[in-house]
């Protein structure tokens, strides 16, 4: 343990800032800061439970990676990722990095490799919040403020809203306080406190999230989609290997159990791991865009491959039948959940993989073909409210928006969550199942909605499991392509 001379905090010994050009070494030194850091953290955590306020102040640092390049060469810029565009120094602050080592090794290793240089690994200057480091022990919990005898900011660095924002992602011309500009698209702290906060509404942890995630509006499809998981573990060759549910139940046995927990959170989440985390992760997200803005507010700090809306929504046209999909091409936005941090006269595009993918799933699964698939399929714009009632107002005002639009579905999360994906630089798209047609007398009610139901949720569910095996199958480049990527962007995807 040292003193931080300017400061006179109380800090661990860890290893001074230091040159690689590996990345697995580099990523095992990352590994020895953080866990140095964060075990310091907990140790005089519990100390300070057990025996009282100490004396003095405690803090410890994330890790840091630094680029610092001074060339104007021209890099292999065929990947939309993996360098930066300018000279200068470039950094990003690193949390918990045995979750994201596949990642970082990956990213790393572009960076060497297009600059020809190496990457500082060492200690930054933003300090660990005492709760993120806890958060690791699950044994161990902060309590509440004022439960304790003294102000426990007056011992430990405490979460600080102010450093933990999205300024990165949104574009806002963020530097560190050193002048150097960001390497990654989140800070340690905005991550840290995403884990945090996924852990909390799914119930599950965030080592078991898969680089593909589904996301749905309705239980009925988490029943499918564990009817799936039990078929694909049962076959040795699908490649699927265990089956997790909320509070963290993993099942490898296709015929083993999954209790129920007493209180489900509020987004029940279901994994279909896979080696390499390239399964896929089930979402119930509920109702609504608020929710559907909060769960990828946080899993995004993941960095999946993919994510995809299959839910629920309103036919608009009178030629649609209960059960026809729908594939979003583009989307009417009137969800207002984030209005500030991207305006709505941003477009929001339909990204070409993954409406091939979606279109090809629709044909395997309903083998229909071609003008055939026109029969049970609409693309075409979708309409994203915030009011689940609007057909109890007057309708003149939407119905004219809607027909504008040329709308075809309507519903309350599919915008929310694609363009979440265009900021967060994560590929997105959407597939719906009409349920109901409000403007045309058929409204969504238990009677007409039960055969709807035991149809057509079995077929929708494999549809969004069969285009994102397809999506998996991509070369990483052709999904991540520059179509999300503006002309400043960090090097780490």
């Amino acid at each position: 343990m040292s003193a931080d001379g300017s400061s006179g905090f109380l800090s661990p010994n860890v290893p001074r800032a230091e040159a690689f050009d590996e990345p697995k070494a580099a990523v095992a030194r990352l590994i020895e800061l953080y866990t140095a850091a964060a075990d310091f953290l907990c140790e005089k955590f519990v100390g300070t439970l057990t025996e009282g306020r100490p004396e003095g102040r405690y803090r410890a640092y994330y890790p840091e990676i630094r680029l610092t390049t001074t060339s104007f060469a021209a890099v292999d810029s065929r990947l939309s990722f993996g360098h930066v565009s300018l000279p200068g120094t470039y950094a990003t602050t690193i949390t918990r990095p045995d979750l994201f080592a596949g990642y970082l090794e990956q990213q790393i290793g572009l960076l060497i490799q297009n600059h020809g240089t190496p990457i500082v690994i060492g200690p930054s200057a933003t300090p660990m919040p005492v709760h993120f480091a806890v958060a690791n022990d699950p044994a161990l919990t902060v309590p509440q403020e004022g439960a304790l005898e003294f102000p426990l900011r007056d011992v430990f660095d405490v979460p600080d809203l102010s450093t933990t924002h999205d300024d990165i992602v949104n574009g806002y011309g963020f530097t560190y306080p050193d002048g150097s500009q960001p390497l990654a698209p989140f800070t340690a702290q905005r991550i840290d406190y995403s884990l945090a906060r996924l852990a909390h509404y799914t119930a599950t942890a965030p080592e078991h999230f898969q680089n593909h995630v589904l996301f749905t509006n309705y239980q009925f499809y988490v029943e499918e989609f564990e009817a799936f998981a039990r078929t694909a573990l049962s076959d040795p060759d699908s490649g699927y290997t265990a089956f997790v549910g909320p509070g963290n139940v993993e099942i490898t046995d296709p015929e083993a159990g999954m209790p129920v927990p007493a209180k489900l959170p509020q987004m029940p989440t279901y994994h279909l791991k896979r080696e390499g985390s390239a399964g896929i992760t089930l979402v119930n997200i509920g109702v609504g865009p608020s929710n559907a803005k909060t769960a990828t507010d946080h899993i995004a700090v993941l960095r999946p491959h993919a994510w995809l809306m299959v839910g629920h929504c309103a036919g608009l046209r009178n030629s649609q039948r209960l059960g026809d999909f729908v594939l979003a091409h583009g989307y009417l936005r009137e969800d207002h959940v984030l209005d500030d941090d991207l305006p709505v006269w941003m477009p929001i595009p339909a990204l070409a993989e993954i409406q091939i993918a979606l279109e090809e799933a629709v044909a395997e699964v309903t083998e229909l073909e071609g003008y055939e698939l026109k029969r049970i399929m609409r693309t075409g714009t979708v309409a994203t409210i915030d009011n689940r009632n609007w057909e109890l107002r007057d309708q003149s005002g939407p119905v004219q928006r809607l027909s504008q639009s040329r709308a075809i579905g309507l519903d309350m999360e599919s915008a929310t969550i694609a363009a979440n994906g265009f900021r967060f630089r994560v590929p997105y798209g959407t597939l719906l199942c009409v349920s109901d047609k409000p403007l045309h007398g058929e409204l969504k009610l238990p009677g007409m909605a039960s055969d709807f139901y035991k149809t057509q949720v079995a077929r929708h569910l494999m549809i969004g499991v069969r285009a994102m095996e397809r999506l998996r199958d991509m070369p990483l480049e052709r999904i991540h392509s520059r179509k999300l990527r503006s002309f400043e962007e960090t090097a780490f995807l």
